[in-house]
């Protein structure tokens, strides 16, 4: 399978400008006028920069300037997923996708059509779910900051860079009217990347919360505990999984796939790039994959490929339909930028972007349980579906 050296996230280059008697003192500039950075724009920023200095009335922070300027380049695209990383910000990005952190034990999602940023995830046992934080629950506010028209980025990094050792979060909850304020404590959080259990019957059943680093080798762990127990039939569940890297999940169904075409990418130029399995391994008993309208972009990936080769049937809710993928790319300062670059295609040849992948059995999770930290299996009714429909396949 090829290796990108950079992370792709399914989430010219830029050059660093270095500060050097001001922001703008040692601006490296593209003539063409056709660039949006030439050399009219930075003078036009420079006097914006010296009315600043000169007649703005509270402290100026100009490391904040100089971020936003950054910011502003990028946003200036219309992207939701493309965004400019500070180099603190890399470094939490970076983290995250280790599965330690600082933080509070949640995954959130940004609505791109709403702006909305909700939480859809709670880890038991981490201090959100302890706080009394519910999947479906909207954040409003960070220590009393509203954070409408914030990148999802800009929220994690307020919520983990908080001054005390709490957070207070201002919610607004499914059903009612009110906002709720839940204080939270801050705390070193393993994320777990894969959970795995034996069902009744010999069903295996795993849970994928997240493609990081470490999902694939946590994913062959799980399978070859299930196989010494016996395991006949397997359930994946990547419900509520927002996706991760994309070395990642070709990785886990590198596990799965002999030597077969698992996603290509097709970039602006129309150049394609293919990732393949490697290896000779083919998942040969009944699987069946749990899917919902928060399995997004890697998840997708996943998903898409096994239904495409017919390895596993979907069960669940149609997925949330990002098609698309971006790359990091390093700044010489230690900040980065995530671009878009391209879309994804399923072996098959689908681009499911803004459309998502529909199931091969169409089950909702009943209204009152979906704001659950944790449902019972047995209340669960697209588990107990996938569970039904796995032990039908042959």
């Amino acid at each position: 399978m090829e290796k990108n050296k950079v992370k792709g996230f399914v989430t010219g280059v830029l050059c660093t400008v270095l500060v050097g008697g001001g922001i703008f003192g040692g601006c490296y500039v593209l003539s063409n006028k056709d660039h949006a950075v030439n050399q009219e724009s930075v003078q036009k920023a420079k006097a914006i920069e010296n009315l600043i200095d000169k007649y703005y009335l509270d402290k100026i922070d100009n490391d904040e300037l100089e971020s936003y300027l950054y910011k502003g380049l990028m946003a200036g695209l219309g992207d939701p997923y493309s965004t400019y990383y500070t180099a603190e910000e890399y470094k939490e990005l970076t983290e995250d996708t280790e599965g330690v952190y600082r933080g509070i034990g949640v995954t959130m999602q940004k609505d791109v059509s709403t702006g909305a940023v909700t939480v859809v995830k709670c880890f038991e046992g981490a201090p959100g779910a302890e706080a009394g934080l519910q999947p479906q629950d909207q954040l409003v506010k960070v220590n009393g900051e509203d954070i409408t028209d914030k990148e999802l980025s800009e929220v994690v990094k307020m919520i983990k860079t908080s001054e005390s050792d709490t957070v207070t979060l201002t919610i607004l909850r499914e059903g009612e009217s009110d906002y709720r304020e839940v204080e939270v404590t801050l705390d070193t959080v393993e994320a777990p990347m894969v959970e795995h259990e034996m069902l009744d019957n010999k069903i295996g059943y795993i849970t994928i919360n997240q493609f990081a680093e470490t999902t694939a080798s946590q994913y062959e762990t799980a399978l070859e505990d299930l196989n010494n127990q016996g395991m006949e039939r397997l359930i994946v569940d990547v419900r509520d999984n927002p996706g991760g890297l994309l070395t990642s999940v070709c990785d886990v169904l590198d596990s799965m796939l002999p030597e077969e075409l698992l996603v290509y990418t097709e970039d602006k130029n129309g150049k394609k790039s293919e990732y393949n399995a490697t290896g000779t391994d083919q998942f040969d008993k009944p699987m069946v994959i749990l899917v919902n309208g928060n399995s997004a972009s890697a998840a997708e990936i996943f998903s898409g490929a096994l239904q495409d080769y017919k390895v596993a049937k979907l069960v669940g809710t149609t997925t949330f339909g990002k098609g698309i993928v971006q790359q990091i790319f390093n700044l010489s300062d230690g900040s980065a930028v995530k671009m878009t670059i391209s879309k994804y295609y399923t072996p098959s040849g689908r681009c499911i972007h803004g459309t998502g992948l529909e199931p091969d059995i169409e089950v909702d999770l009943p209204d009152e349980l979906k704001n659950q930290v944790s449902i019972d299996k047995s209340e669960d009714t697209q588990l107990q579906k996938a569970i039904e429909t796995v032990k039908e396949m042959q």
